[in-house]
């Protein structure tokens, strides 16, 4: 096919208007003067605490003044079958005050309190379980459509992770997904989002299989900081550097304290810390 000159300069301008047009629309292009750069967030050990090395830590909360945990653990365990847990811990001694198991189908994940009932995910069979405070009385189930990693809340709404670079904010109630955000680091997007926790307006984040806890804005999705515990990961494993299983999981917050735990799965130690901003 020809064109003349004329008709090639008019197909020229309409393709450039597209051009832009697409670009105009595309939300994953972030200005490059809107992206915030991640500040080194360092932080100081304040005590150990010890912990029960069986435990392979997927959630971690404080809540009205007493820790829970969650744990993982199914009947496909190379090492034979392994319930999941839900545990009220004593912080001073690292043992259990109360317990139950999930069965031992499911492979428990995060979990959440908010207004005395408590949420914990499971990780690729797509149910979570609600309990309600002090009993742990099974309240509910809810489905949802992805993997669950991890889950924390803001006061109004569930967040979770699912493993990708995705926080998915769900109503507490119905578990109706209302929206989601994705997770940026200087501009790229991170995988492998963990264990969440909120703290004053910001969502702290382990990264599975990295040493890093990432501060999130919520509302941008942008790490604002990044804390590296490599040098706790590298004093628990110590006896066995090539144990990538004990790797860091678990924040918790105590709002009325001020403080802030830390752990991971089978750790010996759990930690409180104080960050440097």
């Amino acid at each position: 096919m020809k064109f003349s000159l004329h008709s090639l300069f008019i197909l020229t301008g309409i393709i450039a208007l597209f051009s832009c047009a697409n670009n105009d629309n595309d939300s994953d292009n972030t200005p490059a003067e809107n992206i915030t750069k991640a500040k080194t967030i360092s932080y100081s050990i304040i005590k150990a605490y010890p912990h029960d090395t069986s435990s392979f830590t997927q959630g971690l909360v404080v809540y009205k003044g007493k820790l829970y945990e969650g744990t993982g653990g199914s009947e496909y365990d190379v090492a034979g079958p392994k319930q999941s847990r839900l545990m009220q811990v004593n912080l001073e001694t690292g043992k259990a005050e109360k317990s139950i198991n999930i069965p031992v189908k499911y492979f428990g994940e995060g979990i959440t309190i908010l207004n005395d009932t408590v949420y914990q995910l499971t990780w690729q069979e797509k149910t979570v379980f609600v309990y309600t405070l002090p009993d742990f009385k099974k309240a509910k189930e809810f489905t949802i459509n992805s993997d669950g990693w991890g889950i924390t809340h803001n006061g109004k709404e569930l967040i979770v992770s699912d493993g990708t670079s995705n926080l998915k904010f769900y109503d507490p109630a119905t578990f109706r997904l209302l929206h989601t955000q994705s997770v940026t680091l200087n501009g790229e997007l991170v995988n492998n989002i963990n264990e969440l926790e909120y703290i004053d307006g910001y969502i702290f984040a382990n990264q599975w299989l990295k040493p890093y806890i990432f501060k999130i804005d919520p509302a941008s999705g942008q790490v604002v900081g990044q804390i590296d515990l490599s040098q706790i990961w590298s004093r628990i494993n110590s006896g066995d550097p090539s144990n990538t299983e004990k790797v860091p999981n678990g924040i918790a917050y105590d709002e009325a304290t001020k403080k802030i735990y830390i752990t991971g799965k089978n750790w010996p130690e759990l930690y409180e810390i104080q960050l440097s901003q």
